[in-house]
């Protein structure tokens, strides 16, 4: 098993909720409602995360990356993407300086 099948296995079952009924499946309701509330919901996730950190609480900061990563994956699939498409970017970016990929991206611009 590779580290990221449980990003695969979430992937899946967020593009199976994506066709259930809102007042059923948190997914739905979030796909229902848009971006907007999705974006909402990451921007919650992330503060809660910076906080947790900011506390050194390492089970708090687990649980609250979990929640962030989740509402990602959501994000991903309303845009029809999969984890695959963040996985592959990040392997073409492994070995690279952070500094030179930065660049890259501004020269790409």
């Amino acid at each position: 098993m590779t580290e990221s099948s449980i990003l695969h296995r979430l992937a899946q079952t967020i593009e199976m909720r994506k066709h259930t009924d809102p007042a059923s499946s948190y997914v739905a309701k979030l796909l229902h409602d848009g971006q907007d509330k999705i974006l909402k919901k990451i921007a919650e996730e992330s503060a809660e995360t910076l906080m947790a950190s900011k506390d050194g609480d390492t089970q708090h900061v687990i649980r609250e990356t979990a929640d962030l990563w989740f509402h990602c994956l959501v994000l991903l699939s309303h845009h029809g993407l999969k984890p695959d498409d963040v996985l592959n970017e990040l392997q073409r970016r492994e070995g690279v300086s952070g500094i030179d990929e930065k660049a890259s991206r501004k020269r790409d611009n």
